[in-house]
């Protein structure tokens, strides 16, 4: 019996430091989320199943080529000194990839393999519905109502100021009224490529009488440019919140919010504060259902999926439909998604949903001018209408800036670079009804008076 209890009581024996072993130490070193050893061992492997032409586009291949080449150009871009104060990161991974897509200087079986994945997947809203639900079921009730009731103010000011000035400065420079109008405002303001660039060729097509083709090569240049500008300047912002923090909420959007207004409604500590896997799991299959439902509402009424998901959740949240325990295993599935799957999904993103011919289309100096003068404007002006409405000013302007971006990636690769995912619920009203309202404007007006 005695001996029996000193073997019940013997400790568990972890090594010393100086008993580790190499490999137990370059576990320590990370690229990323991803151990040195680890790392090395993904590169061989993709070199190797590339040799054999033997990569495929399942999940489980997926996520090693997103992860490892992701999670390269983000180290990358947090490495060099101010680019990566400006999001970084978030451009490189984005935009990068997209280039050496062009240029052809990375295997054809890594392009084939990541854009058949993310096309056949739907990885994309997978991520934007984990962080749109989690993001609103982890705020509180007060907030909710509070920062969408005001979200609109600044989003129409924005607008009409940035359609104006872009106008003034397209003529000024000889772009002309019309073309800045249709081919450059417009399209900035749409909703990025599925939701502005498509039906909005396909209304310039029938109007115009030109061929859809054509319109759609004029309106995508400022689309991807106009998106670019959008990251670099959010970056710009999240350099100035840590410069001047009175003028962010790092996350929050209402000044009148406190300090842990982005946290759960939930007073039981130990609820919030132990992860359990049951209630993520739960927050997943949540998150999932409300999209497929948006996606349903789709096909039956042409309503735009991801709006629809996001009305759900704020109902569930505004009449307290989830238990504390639902809401924030939904909320742990959103801080998953955006610490682990962010920059891959950026990598798979410049991959297959960013052609680099587009974006330097737009490279002429009175096209660059013009773009920039409406997303400067467009975010300026939800600076101050921000702070005039007692909101954080950092936080209107880069949603604001969401409303000039590329659509869901446009949101994603914006909100990286500013280091607040947490506003993807705003983003989503942004670009999605923002996106929706300028494109519809457009062509009924269009039809009118052209």
């Amino acid at each position: 019996m005695e001996a029996k209890s000193k073997v019940q009581h013997i400790p568990f024996q972890t090594p010393n430091e100086k008993d580790e072993n190499f490999i137990a130490k370059a576990m320590n070193i990370k690229v990323g989320i991803i151990p040195l050893p680890v790392y090395l061992l993904l590169l061989a492997l993709i070199a190797t199943f590339v040799y054999m032409h033997d990569l495929k586009s399942d999940i489980l291949t997926a996520i090693a080529v997103t992860g490892f080449f992701g999670f390269t150009f983000a180290q990358i871009g947090k490495s060099i000194p101010f680019i990566r104060s400006v999001g970084g990161a978030a451009i490189l991974a984005t935009f990068i990839p997209s280039a050496i897509v062009y240029y052809h200087l990375i295997p054809e079986d890594i392009v084939k393999s990541t854009t058949e994945f993310t096309e056949n997947s739907n990885f994309l809203y997978l991520f934007i519905a984990s962080i749109v639900v989690g993001s609103i079921l982890g705020m509180k009730r007060e907030t909710l109502i509070k920062a969408f009731l005001k979200i609109f103010i600044p989003l129409i000011a924005g607008s009409i100021a940035a359609g104006a000035v872009g106008l003034i400065v397209g003529t000024m420079l000889g772009v002309g009224f019309q073309h800045t109008l249709l081919y450059i405002v417009i399209p900035i303001m749409a909703g990025g490529v599925g939701e502005g660039a498509i039906p909005l060729s396909i209304g310039y097509s029938e109007i115009m009488h030109m061929s859809q083709g054509e319109a759609f090569a004029l309106v995508i240049p400022s689309i991807m440019f106009g998106s670019l500008s959008a990251v670099i300047l959010s970056g710009v912002l999240n350099v100035m919140g840590k410069k001047k923090p009175a003028w962010t909420g790092n996350g929050k959007v209402d000044r009148s919010e406190s300090d842990g207004a982005l946290l759960l409604e939930n007073n039981d500590q130990e609820k919030e504060s132990v992860f359990n896997l049951s209630h993520f799991a739960s927050g997943g299959i949540l998150a999932v259902s409300l999209y497929l439902v948006g996606m349903l509402s789709h096909d039956l009424f042409g309503f735009p999926a991801p709006v629809m998901m996001l009305l759900l959740a704020v109902a569930i949240k505004l009449f307290r439909l989830a238990p504390a325990n639902l809401e924030s295993g939904a909320f742990s599935v959103s801080r998953f998604f955006s610490t682990a799957v962010t920059y891959p999904l950026l990598f798979a993103i410049g991959v297959s949903m960013t052609p680099w011919d587009k974006l330097i289309a737009a490279f002429n100096l009175a096209n660059i001018i013009t773009i920039v003068s409406v997303v400067v404007t467009m975010m300026t002006v939800g600076f101050f209408t921000g702070k005039w409405l007692n909101m954080y000013p950092i936080e209107t302007a880069i949603i604001n800036a969401c409303h000039s971006g590329q659509g869901g990636t446009g949101d994603i690769a914006i909100l990286s670079a500013a280091e607040r995912l947490e506003l993807m619920p705003f983003a989503q009203v942004s670009t999605r009804i923002g996106g929706a309202i300028t494109v519809t404007l457009t062509l009924l007006l269009l039809a009118q008076f052209y």
